[in-house]
């Protein structure tokens, strides 16, 4: 029997059109959409069978007023920073309602996206399954004046400040203290009349006045600190990589490097090359993969997740950074060669692990769909 799929996306964003065409070179039916816009609002139906696939409520501005908007006020605006506690109540409201509804499977279990939105939770998860992360502080930062007195008695003088439930790098701080007393603060956050706003430009905050004013806005919605780890580098620059694990097997890898701290792409951050990463490994490359695996390995309900993968200096150990819900818009990429997803895109490579039978069986398990009939 054949399984419909169905998206809980926003209609028209790329996430959702890419893999609608995956589903359809792969010869299956056309998923259909619900909205997110109209689950935060209560007023959907629910087809009465299929799976569905969750995918992210982002970049949609109605959507994110619905979220954001009650906690900011009258001073709400797309670009505001602040507001990703409320954000994070909301989308895990909506998810937990929609799993209690009647026949509704879901490929992704929500509690697993609640950690993985998460960092400090998701950061506490992998160090106590042992898979190498940065040193963290841990517990609550009220502010600046905490997250100072803290991060003098631990010894950490280079430290990244995210906001626990954040994504895209919005509001994270890369924040160095000089053997002097300097400071300095890289991020992507443009101050405007004390409230903070998402900006494309990277820039460099210097007095303590600046600074404090970013951290104590960003504080009550929850943040996450970790020590400042020195990654390998490529061609001069600073280097990372976000690896697709699908199915528990690292199928892509992407290779993100920067001048600057913070590797995103979106923030002048240049995708490298995975081969010279390759070769400068060597004999460690799969290990670094392995690692990706064991990250993925600690949320078993997830089909796939995207790990940040932190290669140390040499490229020969790695560490974890995030493990993201939905770290597969990687548009272009096809996945590693020899491995499991070869030539497909992210979203080519899930459909395949979901339309493959099952080891002991040739019928679809309760997470396959069937190709329908031809």
């Amino acid at each position: 029997m054949t399984v419909r799929l169905t998206v809980l996306g926003n209609p028209g964003h790329r996430r959702v059109t890419l893999f609608a065409a995956a589903a359809r070179a792969a010869g299956l039916a056309e998923p259909a959409v619900l909205p997110w816009l109209d689950v935060l609002r209560g007023s959907y139906r629910l087809p009465e069978t299929g799976l569905l696939r969750i995918e992210s409520p982002g970049e949609e501005p109605e959507v994110d007023r619905l979220l954001r908007g009650p906690a900011l006020g009258p001073g709400y605006a797309p670009t505001r920073v602040e507001g990703t506690a409320a954000w994070y109540a909301g989308v895990m409201a909506a998810l937990r309602a929609l799993a209690t509804r009647p026949g509704v499977r879901m490929l992704g279990d929500p509690e697993e996206i609640g950690v993985m939105f998460d960092k400090r939770r998701a950061h506490a998860l992998l160090d106590r399954a042992g898979v190498p992360v940065p040193r963290a502080l841990g517990g609550e930062v009220a502010g600046w004046d905490h997250l100072r007195e803290r991060l003098a008695d631990a010894g950490l003088h280079r430290v990244f400040v995210k906001p626990a439930h954040g994504s895209s790098a919005s509001g994270v701080v890369a924040l160095e203290f000089g053997p002097r007393g300097q400071l300095q603060a890289t991020t992507s956050v443009e101050l405007a009349d004390g409230r903070l706003h998402n900006s494309l430009r990277v820039r460099r905050y210097r007095t303590e006045r600046e600074v404090a004013t970013i951290v104590d806005a960003l504080a009550p919605d929850g943040l996450h600190v970790e020590q400042w780890i020195p990654k390998a580098s490529q061609s001069g620059r600073s280097a990372d990589l976000r690896v697709v694990v699908v199915a528990g097997r690292a199928t892509h890898a992407v290779v993100r490097t920067s001048g600057r701290p913070m590797t995103n792409l979106h923030l002048g951050g240049a995708r490298g090359s995975v081969e010279l990463a390759r070769e400068a490994a060597g004999p460690a490359w799969p290990a670094l993969l392995e690692t990706a695996e064991r990250a993925a390995a600690c949320f078993p309900g997830s089909p796939m997740v995207g790990v940040d993968v932190l290669p140390t200096t040499g490229w020969r150990r790695a560490l974890v950074g995030e493990v993201n819900a939905f770290g597969d818009l990687l548009p272009n990429l096809t996945g590693l060669p020899g491995g499991p997803a070869e030539g497909l895109d992210t979203y080519g490579a899930q459909l395949a692990a979901l339309t493959a039978p099952s080891p002991s069986s040739p019928a679809a398990t309760d997470h396959q769909i069937t190709e329908p009939a031809r």
